[in-house]
């Protein structure tokens, strides 16, 4: 098959979070099969000075924004065996970050109109485009509505993958006219308009031939209004092409046996490696080498999603015990200064690190015994994979990727790979910590959950056949 994917942000040129891992690895593992894979990006002035100077020039033409009339240059590189094409405007994006400007509207209707516009220039209509969350969701839409005419794009089969259904790209209704040239017909009718806008998720949902999102339990949670963010009845009426696909890690880049940020490789055979990183880590965050003491890890953006106001409100009671805590991330001002209040009142037992450090999150995946990750809601969530992968067993709210991914320690017979809550609330967080550090003192059934967690398949070679099949679904 030919499949092209179109995102926003992707591993390693830029990225944000989760949707940059998978754009970023996907296309790889699918390549493996036979297939032939490009990707498509934004050329954002952030990208790495090595590939920047990497880029090269094809060709440039115009864009119609509605009545602006704007230049499209378009480059391209080959990395690790796959082709990279860049849509390279520096009004729209040489700026210092990916989102979050007042006229990001406006720059991703630019985006998705010049994915369309230059398949034909660059000779490749592919079998299936493959889009990812809203910046490339209202692409089914215009392929449908607006582009119909071009009898190459017409067997193009479209898969949106929804990784945060939180962010939609809702713009006013004028924008139709305005930014892609058509009329307002299918806002009137109903078709894009959610709450009154254009919503590009909501079109992406009714006009893409299947969607996906990066977890089963979260493909089940968006149709509920809990966490459907108010397109649950819109999902619940699509849901036949609804799936649910987890998520995979690169097993290459998080292996403990052969990663370069450890102060001593191990392996679930040989695992006297993982306590010269404790002692390691345990430096680093100046905090007492012990041995015995859990030594507790999170690495995240430090915000509400994160579940990190329920952590906030036990820390007082998890110091008390004898365990050490040490955080690695950046987010809300008030969830930053509340750890460092932590890390300035424990200074024996809790290390927090205000920062975003590739090396470090690699220390603290291998170095801690046990790895929190309380969320709200968490479409997927990759740390908690990459934590089991290097025997940190994880402690985890029981929902979305986590559910997924995380069997929950069973007292009776003790199966599991890590710790689970599903009521969410600080005493419940704290019942499973407590549960967690019980189990961190039976050296046995310790032994057997980190060797049971390490042993768990969570590669992109299993992910991307799924992948596959769902494509095949489309295009037979």
């Amino acid at each position: 098959m030919k499949i092209l994917f179109a995102a926003a942000e992707c591993a390693p040129f830029f990225k944000t979070g989760g949707l940059g891992d998978v754009v970023g690895a996907l296309p790889r593992s699918l390549k493996k099969y036979g297939h032939d894979v490009r990707v498509i990006l934004p050329f954002f002035s952030g990208i790495k000075a090595s590939f920047r100077d990497q880029a090269e020039y094809l060709f440039d033409f115009t864009v119609n924004v509605g009545w602006r009339r704007q230049y499209c240059g378009v480059k391209t590189l080959i990395y690790q065996d796959i082709r990279y094409y860049f849509i390279d405007n520096l009004y729209y994006f040489g700026r210092p970050d990916l989102y979050g400007y007042y006229d990001d509207g406006e720059r991703f209707a630019f985006f998705q109109q010049a994915v369309i516009e230059v398949m034909e220039k660059i000779d490749f209509i592919p079998d299936v485009l493959h889009l990812n969350d809203y910046h490339t969701a209202f692409i089914p839409f215009l392929l449908r509505e607006k582009y119909s005419w071009i009898n190459a794009y017409r067997q193009i089969a479209t898969v949106l993958t929804i990784h945060n259904l939180e962010f939609q790209g809702q713009y006013d209704r004028q924008i139709l006219p305005e930014l892609f040239g058509m009329g307002t017909e299918k806002f009137d009718d109903g078709m894009v308009r959610f709450n009154g806008a254009v919503n590009f998720m909501k079109a992406g949902i009714l006009y893409a031939d299947r969607i996906n999102t990066v977890s089963p339990s979260y493909a089940r949670e968006i149709q509920t209004p809990a966490f459907g963010c108010g397109l649950d009845p819109v999902l619940r009426m699509t849901n036949g092409k609804l799936a649910g696909i987890l998520n995979g890690i690169d097993f290459k880049q998080n292996d403990p046996a052969t990663d370069p940020a450890l102060k001593a490789n191990f392996s679930a055979k040989d695992l006297s490696g993982k306590q010269v990183d404790k002692a390691a880590l345990q430096q680093i965050f100046g905090l007492p080498v012990k041995k015995d003491v859990p030594l507790i890890g999170v690495v995240s953006r430090l915000t509400y999603q994160k579940g990190f106001k329920l952590l906030v409100a036990e820390m007082e009671n998890l110091l008390q015990f004898d365990v050490q805590f040490v955080l690695l991330g950046t987010g809300y001002q008030d969830l930053e200064h509340d750890f460092r209040y932590f890390a300035q009142h424990y200074p024996q037992k809790c290390g927090v690190k205000i920062d975003f450090d590739i090396t470090l999150a690699q220390q603290i995946y291998g170095g801690c015994d046990l790895f929190l990750m309380p969320s709200a809601f968490e479409p997927c969530g990759l740390s908690q994979m990459i934590a089991m992968r290097y025997g940190t067993l994880p402690i985890v709210h029981q929902i979305g990727g986590l559910q997924d991914s995380v069997q929950p320690y069973n007292p009776f017979d003790h199966s599991g790979t890590g710790f689970g809550f599903s009521e969410y609330s600080s005493f419940y967080l704290m019942e499973a910590i407590k549960l967690a550090l019980q189990v961190y003192h039976d050296l046995k059934i310790r032994k057997q959950l980190i060797r049971r967690a390490m042993s768990q398949d969570f590669s992109w070679e299993t992910a991307s056949l799924n992948y596959e099949r769902l494509y095949q679904q489309i295009t037979h």
